[in-house]
């Protein structure tokens, strides 16, 4: 296949950025997208031009850092898939591609499709996490958990942390990523003892941030490449409200 591209280029934060044109040529079908990049980046070297910047790490879907919107949508066309795991099989001869980064204000661009996802980091940071001391490892069934419960954890601990559901919001919420990070420990019995602060915490943090509201648009699932359902974010919002006395009232003592 031939295709030309429309990648965002731009030098920092502070640039403008604009969109450039680019041909990418001889593209096989079982390329995966990342794979079509690294070729244009291989032209554009050769040629003595600076190769376009973009994210990546695992390349098996796993790690999230390959966040890109491919014609409008975030990770690409195809549905439950992120850039590195994108073949360009779901394209065809003759294509054009808009490619640009993350657009939302907690991720402000580094350089081209790179933007800055620490914010991510620093809502995770603020309490998600177990800190009680649990002293060694315990046997597979001494905890019992019953089925639905560790079903749903595990439902929620497939985010990836991407920021595909904060890039795709018309508000910018990070709501899909706390309530995954939230409900994961909140149906586990390890993660009970400090869910009201845990609750609390990150939310804080999330506004704190510059993340948005939520105003269920959706589109957050509909982006997710690991298909994390918005059912968690009325989670979130269940567990808020139940923290809500228990905080007030430590903080009257």
């Amino acid at each position: 296949m031939n295709l030309t591209l429309y990648v965002w280029r731009q030098k920092n934060r502070d640039d403008k950025g604009r969109l450039e044109r680019y041909q990418a040529k001889d593209v096989g079908p079982d390329m995966s997208f990342l794979e079509m990049l690294d070729g244009v980046n291989e032209e554009l070297i050769k040629e003595g031009r600076e190769p376009i910047a973009f994210d990546h790490d695992c390349r098996e879907g796993i790690c999230g850092t390959c966040s890109q919107f491919i014609n409008g949508q975030a990770h690409g066309p195809q549905a439950a898939t992120t850039v590195c795991q994108l073949h360009m099989r779901e394209f065809k001869d003759g294509d054009e591609i808009y490619i640009e980064p993350w657009r939302a204000r907690a991720f402000p661009v580094i350089k081209d499709l790179v933007v800055d996802r620490s914010a991510m980091d620093r809502v995770v940071e603020a309490g998600g996490y177990i800190s009680v001391s649990t002293g060694g490892v315990p046997d597979a069934n001494a905890i019992l958990i019953p089925r639905a419960d560790a079903e749903t954890a595990m439902d929620a601990a497939e985010c990836i942390g991407c920021g595909a559901c904060v890039a795709a919001c018309p508000n910018g919420s990070a709501m899909l990523f706390v309530s995954a990070q939230v409900g994961q420990l909140a149906k586990l019995p390890q993660g009970r003892p400090e869910a009201a602060q845990r609750v609390c915490a990150m939310t804080d943090a999330m506004l704190a941030q510059g993340f948005g509201n939520c105003s269920n648009h959706y589109e957050c699932e509909a982006a997710c490449p690991k298909g994390i359902s918005v059912r968690f974010i009325a989670m979130l919002n269940r567990e808020y409200l139940k923290a809500l006395p228990k905080i007030r009232k430590d903080q009257e003592k």
